[in-house]
């Protein structure tokens, strides 16, 4: 087994196990951290894949930004017994047989599939690599990428505006 090999292993089994404990966490603030985590562990893949944009990416805006939005809206709500809802027995047989039938359908549909074993080149190629999107991004779309910056400047500034107390 190549090193790339064990290394794309104990990631999955990483994403896996954060994510199932995500899922099945009762607190939900440990549910975002475990999707942090199931997170920088996509990110990984990502690298492996040579593709260092999307793990950058990745990292900033989900495991940045939205789990700090998710952190503070879980803070917001003020959750705490008094406000959880009562447990049916019949929502959870509705939600088991629902998710049963989503897994039969995923089952159905990848049965026919055709896999094919295909290999992808690691530590080789420039496919991903942030130097070429920098380099296309300035020569080729420069212009729209002129007017996207002006588009979020703008943005940014009628939030400041809207935000503003009189």
């Amino acid at each position: 087994m190549n090193v790339t090999e064990i290394l794309f292993g104990i990631l999955t089994v990483m994403a896996l196990f954060s994510a199932l404990l995500m899922i099945t966490s009762k607190n939900p603030v440990h549910s975002v951290l475990w999707l942090i985590v199931t997170f920088f562990s996509i990110s990984g893949h990502y690298i492996l894949l040579n593709a260092q944009f999307l793990a950058v990416v990745n990292i900033i805006v989900y495991a940045g930004a939205i789990m700090v939005l998710f952190l503070f809206v879980i803070m917001l709500m003020n959750l705490n017994n008094t406000a959880e809802p009562k447990k049916n027995r019949w929502l959870k047989l509705v939600g088991g047989i629902a998710g049963g039938c989503l897994f039969l359908v995923l089952v159905a549909a990848l049965k026919d599939s055709e896999v094919k074993r295909q290999f992808t080149e690691v530590k080789t190629g420039d496919i991903g690599l942030i130097k070429n999107l920098g380099k296309e991004l300035f020569s080729t779309y420069v212009v729209p990428f002129e007017i996207s910056s002006i588009l979020f400047l703008s943005a940014m500034v009628g939030a400041v505006v809207i935000g503003k107390k009189e």
